[in-house]
């Protein structure tokens, strides 16, 4: 199953080793993502009920909180359940399976990549922004908010890959290659 999700790689007479998400993946997975997150901002806009909006909320104060707190790791799981909830509420099954199969592929990057403590602030205002705009109704200011912020959260990561100096990326890697 981990295989078939892409998480990990088989070699033979080797064994089963965590995959490796090189840059230029990581960077068509995140278009990805901004397409269906515009997708869901715009739906959700015309559809998002009352009790969906409330608990999405919730999410948002937990991530202000983390944001506050500089509380990296409790952010990184709030955001996911932020996306992760707000692509169910769309009702489209196979845009879900989808997403989240493209989610964990990701995540073998992100981690890697950890969003800069100092950006958690901005990054917690621009997710009360997307809810803003789904609760607006106005479906194209959603859809550009949700889109707009995954491409921001692509700068970010991109940025902090390049940015990384050589002698940190072989440890990863080799930890990556480690038998899981």
């Amino acid at each position: 199953m981990l295989e078939e999700a892409g998480l990990v790689r088989q070699e033979k007479n080797r064994g089963v080793f965590v995959r490796d998400i090189p840059v230029d993946e990581a960077s068509e997975i995140y278009d990805l993502r901004a397409v269906m997150d515009e997708l869901a901002g715009r739906r959700l806009a015309g559809s998002i009920t009352p009790e969906q909006l409330k608990r999405a909320r919730v999410i948002v104060d937990g991530m202000d909180q983390a944001a506050r707190s500089d509380d990296a790791d409790a952010y990184h799981l709030l955001n996911l359940q932020f996306h992760d909830t707000l692509i169910d509420y769309c009702g489209n099954r196979k845009m879900t399976a989808i997403y989240r199969k493209l989610v964990k592929e990701l995540a073998l990057f992100r981690r890697r990549n950890l969003i800069d403590r100092a950006m958690l602030p901005h990054s917690a205002a621009e997710h009360r922004q997307m809810l803003k705009a789904i609760a607006s109704g106005d479906a194209e200011a959603a859809g550009r908010a949700m889109f707009e912020h995954v491409m921001h959260s692509k700068e970010r990561a991109l940025k902090g890959e390049t940015s990384r100096p050589q002698d940190d990326a072989a440890p990863v890697r080799a930890r990556a290659g480690r038998r899981g």
